[in-house]
């Protein structure tokens, strides 16, 4: 059995084109693989708390010497840590806000990247001294762009802070596998729009077809 991290990170609602793309992932999904178990967490209609002072200063406590203090301060990245490590699949719907991520999705970046869960660090190690901790995992990436042209080698790919910006922080915990499906042109709200979002979806149905499959192999 297969379990799935369904993250949702847009504001919006049922005007969102990213919630459309992560739903029909999973639809596809559990039509194919209904027994599988699914994990829901959406950061975008309940945010994780940002990092404080105190979360930091918890966070590089060793967990025996926290206090009652330290450990509700990561009461909920421990929750959203020990979400990531049951799953298989990550499966994350995002959208680009001003290049970048959803405030909301980067406070949960924020809350798993975790010294002593999801990497190490000792500064006495050889070489290199941080490792990651997390492997065996994949990451979906489902987003939506006002402006076209974000792809690799495309016309604005530089000002993609999304995909990129993920696939780097879900690398240095361990999780290398990583793909993206995004529809793109929301800002012109014509033909172009409904045509990424349709390319996109067929884009789904067949990344879904895929990845069952491989799983049944496994």
């Amino acid at each position: 059995m297969t379990t799935i991290l369904h993250i949702d990170a847009s504001a919006r609602l049922g005007r969102s084109h990213t919630r459309r793309l992560s739903a029909r992932f999973m639809e596809a999904w559990l039509a194919r693989r209904p027994h599988d178990m699914v994990i829901r967490r959406d950061v975008g209609l309940e945010p994780p708390p940002p990092v404080t002072e105190a979360w930091i200063a918890a966070a590089f406590t060793k967990p025996e010497r926290r206090t009652p203090e330290m450990r509700a301060a990561l009461a909920v990245s421990d929750a959203l840590v020990d979400e990531l490590e049951r799953a298989d699949l990550i499966v994350a719907g995002v959208p680009m806000y001003n290049f970048g991520l959803p405030a909301p999705m980067k406070a949960w970046v924020d809350n798993i990247v975790r010294v002593g869960r999801t990497f190490g660090f000792d500064r006495s190690r050889p070489g290199e001294p941080y490792w990651p901790m997390l492997s065996g995992k994949r990451l979906v990436t489902l987003g939506a762009r006002g402006d076209w042209g974000y792809g690799p080698g495309e016309r604005i790919a530089g000002l993609n802070h999304v995909e990129p910006h993920l696939q780097t922080v879900f690398r240095y915990i361990g999780i290398t596998d990583a793909v993206s499906i995004a529809a793109e042109y929301d800002e012109f709200a014509d033909e172009r729009i409904r045509q990424s979002l349709q390319a996109a979806e067929a884009e789904i149905d067949r990344l879904v077809a895929r990845m069952a499959e491989e799983a049944v192999a496994a």
